[in-house]
């Protein structure tokens, strides 16, 4: 949304379609918002707009306490964008820049970190220190308000390199000091022992249809590495992370709750998860790989705008708007499980997966590394070995195209499986995977969502 009058009458109309997509602050508040923050409207000539949170940060504006805009879902370009922005912005929201820093970041983009600040300055007002760092302080603000953790420990787990640090952005993004922040607890949520994991609100915009992932998630369980418990419509979905710091078991419940005030039928909402880490600093890339998981960054409105004007999808949509195209939450693992087999995972898993520390249900062991994985013979052993040494990554700031040209060198890998792995451990959301043969090109940018609803409707 470039235009400053469209974007005005989606603040002014409370629209939630576009919660995440920019933000808007206000000069004579020094408040900044998401556009359907259910305060007063301000006059169109205090408002100024922003495509990042940490770019009103960066110009002296506060976060809103009664919108809660760091709590949106990320913007759907992301998911989508194949540029150095895009994949720099995946990469950000995984925690690269906490772990390996600006440099790390440029490295893993092929650029160097001067054109990197300098492209994501251009475009979003922020370089990728300002934007890693209003991702922290939203991470800071979770621990605080979910958990009685200490302060100190809090904020080496958000990922500032001192107390000082931390608490000097807590007051500079919401005017509040840390225990301020924390008395203010929304709903109640807060004070939950770490053991017994940090309840999570997984924000998403439009319409969610988590029938059809949880139907997925099912037909794919692994035994021991996942488990999914209850009826239909309340589920419980478990599985295990391995992060970059430690280990994780989360939980994700299958009910949705749909976000008060808006307009209904633009309302979004959230599904309710909680995590049970080993190590705190992995908060953020273990929410951000679930967000990919269950693909709650998607613009369902353009999705379906779009896959509606073509007859045969038309009433699928109208069927199931919101219906979303699931990601992975270890892009590696998922490439393995496609290249294995059902059965040939389970022998993996049974002869190599590592026993977790802290087990939840029947989810007690995780799935096995590249590198464990690297003696194993044929196009298994061969994927693993490929991503085990880093000749081919998978993650989320991956070049798609070239790791499908990787994937597709490798001896033995079908093309279909090929066009599989970049689907779902890619995010890619126009993928044409060979054999389908209703696969049709006038569903671009959207083949990957048109191919669910074909899938969902049993003509796939």
């Amino acid at each position: 949304m470039t235009d400053e009058d469209t974007r005005y009458e989606a603040v002014r109309s409370r629209d939630a379609r576009f919660d995440g997509e920019f933000f808007f602050a206000v000069e004579t508040t020094g408040i900044y918002c998401r556009p359907s923050c259910p305060a007063v409207t301000p006059k169109r000539h205090n408002v100024r707009y922003y495509a990042t949170a940490a770019a009103a940060q960066g110009s002296g504006f506060r976060a809103c306490r009664r919108c809660r805009p760091d709590a949106v879902p990320g913007s759907a370009d992301w998911n989508v964008r194949a540029d150095v922005v895009g994949r720099a912005m995946r990469l950000i929201g995984d925690g690269i820049v906490d772990r390996e820093g600006v440099g790390g970041l440029a490295t893993r983009l092929g650029y160097s970190a001067r054109q990197v600040q300098r492209q994501l300055t251009a475009e979003l007002g922020a370089g990728p220190v300002a934007l890693a760092r209003a991702q922290r302080a939203h991470t800071a603000r979770v621990l605080l308000q979910t958990t009685p953790l200490p302060v100190t420990e809090i904020a080496f787990a958000a990922g500032f390199a001192s107390v000082r640090q931390f608490n000097d952005t807590i007051r500079e993004v919401y005017a509040r000091t840390p225990t301020q922040l924390r008395a203010e607890a929304p709903d109640k949520r807060r004070a939950v022992a770490p053991a017994a994991g940090i309840p999570l609100r997984l924000a998403h915009r439009g319409s969610y249809q988590a029938g059809p992932v949880f139907d997925l998630l099912a037909s794919e369980l692994l035994d021991g590495v996942e488990e999914l418990t209850g009826r239909p419509g309340a589920r419980t979905f478990r599985r295990a992370l391995r992060l970059p710091y430690g280990t994780g078991v989360v939980r994700v419940d299958e009910t949705t709750h749909d976000q008060p005030g808006a307009q209904a039928e633009h309302r979004g909402g959230w599904l309710d998860a909680r995590l049970q880490l080993t190590d705190l600093r992995d908060l953020t890339t273990a929410v951000g790989r679930l967000r990919r998981l269950f693909d709650l960054d998607a613009d369902p409105y353009a999705i379906d705008e779009r896959l509606a004007l073509d007859p045969r999808l038309a009433p699928l949509v109208a069927a199931r708007p919101g219906l979303r195209s699931p990601g992975a939450a270890d892009p590696d693992e998922l490439a393995l499980r496609l290249v294995a087999g059902p059965a040939e995972a389970v022998r993996l898993v049974e002869r190599y997966g590592k026993r977790l520390d802290a087990p939840s249900g029947t989810v007690d062991r995780l799935f096995p590394s590249p590198g464990e994985l690297a003696d194993e013979p044929g196009t298994l052993g061969a994927l693993a070995r490929a991503l085990h040494t880093g000749a081919l990554r998978l993650g989320p700031g991956a070049d798609r195209d070239d790791a499908e040209a990787a994937l597709r060198a490798l001896p033995g890998m079908p093309p279909r499986t090929a066009a599989l792995i970049r689907l779902r451990a890619l995010g890619d959301p126009d993928v044409g995977v060979p054999d389908d043969s209703m696969t049709d090109d006038a569903w671009r940018p959207w083949r990957s969502y048109a191919r669910q609803h074909l899938i969902v409707e049993g003509q796939l």
